[in-house]
């Protein structure tokens, strides 16, 4: 089992030599425990629903999650999908994201997945296609225990999605904290691992600072409620931070090529 790195307060670089892998960025807690069990990670990997500008299921601003890559100090490469993507789309669009972290020399992915096997084996038979390895740093552990060591190690969440099956719309936007694990339903999974609820991190010993925000109106739509997060004003950085490339979306022909890829400003 991979132990917790100590607790720190700056940015995470992979280490010099080989690249180390690629993080499947959500923004939630997941994913960020993940980021602090590796202890680094070469880029993160997010989709962002097109037309809507923000990051798939968990509806947080694409601002949001840049503004999370400059606090982690890992660039992000953001893969565009259609709102109701099919699975085929999802899959093309993927598999040129995959392509092009092996031009940039990185071998594997890593995900945050917890005990879901149907979605580890989906995700290793998608990364073995490419010539990838799947990793999974958390899996095995038990859901409460992991929720609550994010809490111990410093981490600040706040729930951004909630299934409306599962919980009602009063959950969104609270704080993942000791309170919300406490209060939450008898069959609700500790870290939403069967997509009970979604968060966004704004904090943690992997963040060089907070993710500044505020929380906006809470808006239910196909059987989920989703707590806006506004951006506050952007502060200057000291200094520039890692890129933020996205993929191109794709026209009628299909995803366009990695050549099409464009630098985006850590400012």
């Amino acid at each position: 089992m991979n132990r917790l790195s100590a607790s720190r307060k700056t940015p995470i670089w992979p280490s010099s030599g080989e690249p180390g892998p690629a993080l499947a960025w959500s923004g939630g807690k997941d994913s960020a425990m993940a980021l602090y069990v590796l202890g680094g990670a070469s880029l993160l990997l997010t989709t962002v629903t097109e037309t809507h500008e923000r990051v798939s299921m968990h509806g947080v601003r694409r601002s949001l999650l840049r503004a999370q890559a400059r606090a982690v100090g890992v660039p992000v490469l953001e893969v565009p999908i259609p709102p109701r993507c099919t699975n085929a789309v999802y899959e093309a669009r993927m598999a040129e994201a995959l392509e092009h972290l092996k031009a940039r020399g990185i071998r594997s992915v890593a995900f945050g997945d917890i005990f879901l096997a149907d979605v580890r084996a989906y995700r290793e038979r998608q990364l073995a296609r490419a010539g990838m390895e799947a990793r999974f740093p958390l899996w095995g552990r038990d859901t409460g225990a992991v929720a609550r060591e994010f809490l111990r190690a410093g981490f600040r969440a706040v729930v951004v999605c909630v299934d409306l099956a599962r919980l009602d719309a009063s959950w969104a936007g609270r704080e993942f904290d000791e309170a919300f694990l406490a209060a939450l339903p008898a069959g609700v999974d500790p870290c939403g691992e069967k997509g009970e609820f979604h968060t966004c991190v704004y904090d943690g010993p992997v963040f060089a600072q907070p993710v500044a925000f505020r929380r906006g109106a809470v808006v239910e739509r196909d059987g989920f409620a989703f707590a806006d997060l506004l951006d506050e004003p952007p502060v200057t950085p000291a200094g520039r931070g890692p890129g933020i490339t996205r993929l191109r979306g794709a026209g009628p022909g299909g995803p366009r090529r990695s050549a099409r890829l464009r630098p985006y400003p850590a400012t």
